[in-house]
């Protein structure tokens, strides 16, 4: 019997009434497991009306009970993580290790939202005239909504709704139908923790939900992670609508290897930064610049690396990488490889033909890695989102540099070098909002915010950390005057001299 996931509104799960249902598949396999329930306008402004008279109160709960119940939601949610594990491995396809470690960093953000409190301290000035005293506090917004991808179907919910809720406001999602059940799962651990009703919401769709809610007039603020046109899209349209936007798109990493660098340490980070979760990630390094002399020897050592990888399914503790999302994405991602011979490059490794025993229907790409490819070649131009690396050669340090500003994307990059003078140039002279040295892959700890330059972010706020708190809070100054107590009218003793 094929399993439906429906939508989680006031608190309850509310089956879909659109009669319309998008088919989740495991990719290990091509079957069919799942269907999710398409919501209609009605059904998401449901969930925007649930949230709305839920803020009634929560907006003015004290900090102390939000955060009670992020600590048991906290404890819940480890005490879950293998499930939700399986839940993301069943419909993303990734690997147990990676979907537990996606977990793990969503529950960095959870532990930053159980101290909101020190997040949310205001500022104050006295005397800033005689008896008169400035404050700055920070309050909710409302309803707030977030959008999130098929590719961290835990995390990236985890890095919006956790801040949103503890400071104050209430939260509709609207995560990948590719992938929907760990959304559902998270609801329920929240009402389990004692979240009150509606102040956690969970819409399905397609464009339908997601145009509602940019549009929708109590929705005050919209945060979006996916790709570059879908992310100018929502930030155009719901800007347009007086919302407030973060929208997270796109990437392009490169990684600069100088040839004073360790070769095998830059070896073992680009492949596990390029093909770690088949590629399906923001933060992925798809492009290595390799300077002077030590390309080749690099290419050779990260083909060694590559070829040893074991891709099956997600399930199998033997499993070292997974099967892609759906077929039509495993068929657009090979497309990338086929053509990069004509576009001037050198295929070293092209896993379009890799099958798995047993799972012929399964969503399965090889590891490839193509070598000196020009900066004109799709395969470089374009996000992947795939097992594709690409390397590309310079003959200077500057040269790197150019190549890599010029890139439309500023997500994440890296530098490998042994020297500590070109990484303080590098971060300072590349154009990217997180930057790595010898660290491959450079997502922030929780507490520092996650966000691109350029085409990979619209919007002036990162997610999560400091950003975070002030996306889904605004400003209020209050001045104030107090007259002295000793200057009461005549006839009221407040006990204070009358020293004038």
């Amino acid at each position: 019997m094929t399993k439906i996931v429906n939508h989680w509104i006031g608190g309850k799960t509310v089956d879909g009434a659109s009669g319309t249902y998008g088919p989740v598949t495991d990719p290990a396999t091509g079957a069919v497991t799942t269907k999710v329930a398409f919501a209609t306008v009605d059904e998401v402004d449901a969930a925007v009306a649930a949230a709305k008279d839920a803020f009634v109160t929560w907006g003015q709960s004290s900090l102390a009970r939000r955060t009670e119940i992020l600590f048991r939601f906290r404890a819940l949610l480890d005490a879950n993580r293998d499930a939700i594990a399986e839940l993301i491995t069943a419909e993303h396809g990734k690997v147990h290790s990676d979907a537990l470690g996606e977990v793990a960093r969503g529950l960095e953000i959870v532990d930053l939202a159980c101290g909101i409190n020190v997040q949310l301290k205001g500022e104050l000035s006295t005397q800033v005239a005689s008896r008169v005293d400035v404050a700055s506090i920070r309050q909710p917004l409302g309803v707030v909504a977030g959008i999130t991808p098929f590719n961290f179907p835990a995390m990236v919910p985890m890095w919006m709704f956790p801040i949103a809720i503890a400071t104050g406001n209430t939260f509709v999602l609207k995560p990948s139908e590719k992938d929907p059940s760990a959304a559902l799962k998270i609801a329920e651990l929240l009402a389990e923790a004692g979240l009150p009703d509606g102040v956690f919401n969970v819409v399905h769709g397609d464009k339908v939900a997601v145009d509602r809610l940019l549009e929708h007039p109590d929705v005050k603020a919209v945060s979006f992670v996916g790709s570059t046109p879908i992310a100018r899209y929502i930030h155009t349209t719901a800007a347009a609508h007086g919302k407030r936007v973060q929208a997270l798109g796109g990437a392009k990493n490169h990684m600069l290897v100088l040839p004073d660098a360790d070769l095998d340490a830059a070896a073992d980070a680009a492949v596990s930064a390029a093909y770690g979760s088949a590629g399906e990630r923001c933060m992925a390094i798809s492009a290595v610049v390799a300077v002077g002399a030590v390309g080749d020897t690099l290419v050779e050592k990260i083909r060694e690396r590559a070829e040893k990888i074991k891709i099956g399914p997600g399930d199998d503790p033997a499993s070292e990488m997974g099967p892609l999302i759906t077929r039509a994405h495993r068929d657009k991602v090979a497309s990338y490889v086929t053509g990069a011979a004509a576009e001037g490059c050198e295929v070293v490794l092209d896993g379009t033909g890799h099958t798995v025993e047993g799972y012929e229907d399964g969503h399965w790409i090889g590891l490839s890695l193509l070598d000196k490819v020009p900066t004109s070649a799709a395969a470089y131009r374009d996000e992947i989102f795939g097992p594709v690396l690409c390397v590309l050669r310079v003959d200077t340090y500057e040269e790197g540099v150019a190549l890599i500003n010029a890139s439309p994307f500023g997500n994440g990059t890296a530098i490998f070098t042994r020297d500590g003078g070109a990484a303080r140039r590098f971060q300072l002279e590349i154009e990217a909002g997180m930057v790595g040295v010898n660290v491959p892959i450079p997502v922030p700890v929780g507490y520092h915010s996650f966000g691109g330059w350029k085409d990979s972010l619209f919007g002036d706020h990162h997610i999560y950390g400091n950003d975070g708190t002030h996306f889904y809070t605004r400003g209020k100054v209050v001045t104030t005057r107090w007259p002295d107590p000793a200057d009461a009218p005549a006839g009221v003793d407040l006990g204070f001299p009358r020293n004038h």
